[in-house]
């Protein structure tokens, strides 16, 4: 098992795929309009400026469009970043997002892990700050993170992001499964307070558009944003990314209908694992972490069933696996497929 990322079904025998952690209601139908509607405009180059959809992601999100930097996908942000401040030292809390480490990779700079511990809930603990090095320059945090799905609370992340703009720690601060845990729970409302802060989203997860690539970043220093785009190419987001992005900042509706959803089959789901047996950590997004002896991963592709294997996070071993909250339909059978296994 060599994946370091989910969703690999092109080198798999796949009919259902829950190592990905999209929307189980999948693609909202007016968003896949928009893409069809877009195919029309695609003799012309995309807005360089996206002006369309800025000023629709500022109102979807509450902030002022000054703050705001698109990318293709998240990823493409935070390997901005990372060019655009060339990091020393860079911390990355794990189990995490492989994707902080392949993007702090570009900078030739060193890297630091701090091992989030089972016994602590996988979480950061209160003497991180002590533990933190004084010449760090950057950290990469997710919230919630992923594959644990542990949400950070908005107290100890204003006291981290203090102590971190007092030693000049920029901070890249990954909330792309956030739509599901709701806003009350973000730090997008107080992005202002923090000029080091650079707080990324996509639209990936809860519109379940991973094929578009369309991802934002927050920032209140003007400087450091400028910074990060003369990073990012020009015309970098797509006409099909552009229209989609301002169709789906107009979902309100469907957001409030996902997390509720998602929250219900969630329940299900991890109470069922649990009555098998299986070990099912808290957590709050879209997805399960949890342990089994059974080695699940690979019983269940033979069944063309992908999960995602957590054993190649840092920090994790064998026996640690991520599910992604699906449909009722595809959960039952899945628990049935997992019940049957010896």
């Amino acid at each position: 098992m060599e994946s370091i990322h989910g969703g690999d079904i092109y080198r798999n025998r796949v009919r259902t795929d829950f190592s990905v952690n999209v929307n189980p209601l999948g693609m909202p139908k007016a968003v896949k309009d928009a893409l069809r509607e877009a195919a029309d405009a695609c003799e012309k180059y995309p807005d360089i400026a996206a002006e369309r959809l800025k000023h629709a992601v500022s109102a979807m999100a509450a902030v002022s469009e000054e703050y705001l930097l698109f990318g293709n996908g998240a990823s493409e942000l935070f390997m901005a970043a990372v060019h655009a401040i060339r990091p020393k030292k860079t911390v990355i809390p794990v189990p995490s997002f492989y994707g902080y480490e392949y993007a702090a990779n570009a900078a030739d700079g060193e890297i630091i892990y701090y091992s989030m511990k089972e016994e602590t809930g996988f979480l950061p603990g209160e003497n991180f700050t002590e533990w933190l090095p004084g010449d760090t320059e950057l950290l990469f945090l997710a919230n919630p993170n992923n594959p644990t799905g542990k949400l950070l609370n908005k107290a100890y992340l204003r006291e981290l992001f203090r102590y971190c703009k007092e030693k000049n720690i920029y901070v890249v601060l990954d909330e792309c499964f956030m739509d599901f845990c709701g806003r009350d729970a973000s730090m997008l409302p107080e992005t202002g307070q923090y000029e080091n802060l650079l707080l990324v989203r996509a639209f990936t997860k809860i519109f379940a558009i991973p094929g578009v690539r369309l991802g934002y970043m927050v920032c209140s220093s003007a400087p450091l944003l400028a910074k990060v785009g003369r990073q990012i190419p020009e015309w970098n987001l797509s006409t099909f990314a552009q229209e989609a992005g301002v169709v789906c900042a107009a979902q309100t509706a469907f957001i409030e209908q996902s997390v509720a959803y998602v929250k219900e089959e969630r329940c299900f789901l991890e109470d069922g694992l649990r009555r098998l047996g299986i070990e099912v950590f808290p957590g709050e997004a879209n997805f399960l972490f949890l342990r089994s002896e059974k080695f699940l991963y690979e019983r269940l592709l033979e069944r063309g069933v992908l999960i995602r294997d957590c054993q190649n996070f840092r920090g994790l071993s064998k026996g640690y696996y991520r599910i992604a909250v699906k449909n009722r339909e595809e959960n039952e059978a899945l628990l049935n497929m997992i019940g049957a296994l010896n």
